[in-house]
């Protein structure tokens, strides 16, 4: 396994290739950490245009990037994850590589977006007329699809983002869209590379849906709602310009990307750099077995998820922690414990436990305090108590 902090290899001795039994998913993670490609792996590539995305599980170290990305996967309640570091660290590299691991949602067969849960929700008026009659009939309204990586251009415009209204309306009372970014982002992945260098408005506008998981378009007295429930995961390099606090608050999970210390894990990952620019094709095979395993494990850690709970002497540690940090927002404790049953279901386990918080808590608290905000409560508390005696002396004597 290789651990976070100091992303050294823990344990030489790799397991046998044929042994394909994992306890859980944090398991199979370990494995793969310490694999080693096959000699044979470089052949002649096939010359296909097609883009493969380089295998998640082939990424080397950067453990706590991994594990956060997994868990927005298993829970998005988390509210996100956000890649801070330098450029050709992986970030973006391991978001692309991540679409081969994700879970299967239903997706709407309407334009509309409507869902069998919308019927259950709200009755049969929920649903748009041609989904209203297909219900009737007995016709599905969905199927189950894999989520997919949808990806905000750098360059994005606000209409690009929430979309444009269609000049020529439908014949109901539902304002038609020229859909956007974040309507094509329901229940997939939203990757904003870049996040720093986006307009404000471009940015609010995707936190916005992204808190409340729908948006609103208004065309003159008409408008339309549109789902957008998507997992939000962004990068920024730090150099190219801050975050706005606000912005910052958003994202549940922060992980500090840095480069690899180990000399032999950075030979590793050049090799395995190389022997994927050669066949990518191969590279993705060596992987597979590992990936279709992983692939299940995210699915069923998402399935018992609903029943991991957190002991109450565990959550008051949360809450002690939080306390001694000065933090105020009350994403935080969101977060920790949201992330904390998401870890502890890809560990197979129904149950959080104190070193769950101590793995999500760094990833889950850092960059939450404000010393501005600090500061200012810590002067208006001053001009409080002032306050007060100046009651106590002036209203208060007889």
């Amino acid at each position: 396994m290789v651990d976070d902090n100091t992303n050294q290899v823990i344990g030489s001795n790799n397991p046998p290739e044929d042994d394909k039994t994992f306890r859980s998913l944090k398991d199979l993670l370990d494995h793969v950490s310490g694999k080693r490609l096959g000699e044979s792996q470089v052949q002649q590539d096939s010359g296909l245009a097609e883009v493969l995305p380089f295998p998640f599980l082939a990424m080397v170290g950067q453990v706590e990037m991994k594990y956060a990305l997994l868990l927005a996967l298993i829970n998005p309640s988390i509210g996100g994850v956000l890649l801070i570091g330098p450029r050709g660290t992986g970030k973006t590299t391991a978001i692309r590589g991540l679409i081969d691991l994700v879970p299967e949602v239903q997706r709407s067969l309407c334009y509309y977006g409507c869902l069998p849960e919308d019927i259950e929700t709200g009755g049969i008026d929920a649903v748009c007329p041609n989904c209203a009659k297909k219900f009737a009939r007995g016709e599905p309204l969905a199927v189950m699809d894999k989520i997919r990586l949808v990806e905000l251009p750098l360059n994005a415009r606000i209409e690009d983002v929430i979309g444009i209204a269609d000049e020529n309306p439908s014949d109901h009372e539902r304002l038609r869209l020229h859909r956007g970014i974040l309507s094509h982002a329901d229940r997939n992945l939203l990757l904003v590379d870049e996040v720093n260098l986006l307009s404000d408005e471009v940015v609010d506008a995707i936190l916005d849906a992204a808190a409340y998981g729908s948006y609103t378009v208004r065309r003159g007295t008409s408008a339309a709602t549109y789902r957008s429930r998507f997992v939000l995961i962004g990068t920024m390099n730090p150099e190219e310009g801050r975050l706005r606090p606000q912005i910052m608050d958003r994202f549940g999970l922060r992980i500090v990307v840095k480069g690899l210390d180990d000399i032999n894990m950075r030979m590793e990952a050049y090799k395995r750099v190389q022997a994927y620019l050669s066949n990518p094709r191969q590279v993705m095979l060596e992987y597979s077995d590992e990936t279709s395993i992983a692939q299940t494990e995210v699915q069923m850690a998402k399935d018992i998820l609903p029943e991991v709970i957190i002991p109450e002497q565990i959550s008051s540690l949360g809450l002690d922690l939080i306390r001694q940090l000065n933090i105020d927002s009350l994403r935080a404790e969101i977060t920790l414990f949201e992330a904390s049953r998401a870890f502890a279901a890809l560990d197979n386990r129904k149950v959080v436990s104190s070193e769950d918080l101590q793995i999500i808590a760094p990833m889950a608290l850092r960059m939450r305090r404000s010393e501005f905000i600090e500061k200012y409560l810590t002067d208006q508390s001053i001009e409080e108590k002032e306050i007060k005696n100046a009651i106590n002396d002036t209203l208060m004597t007889p």
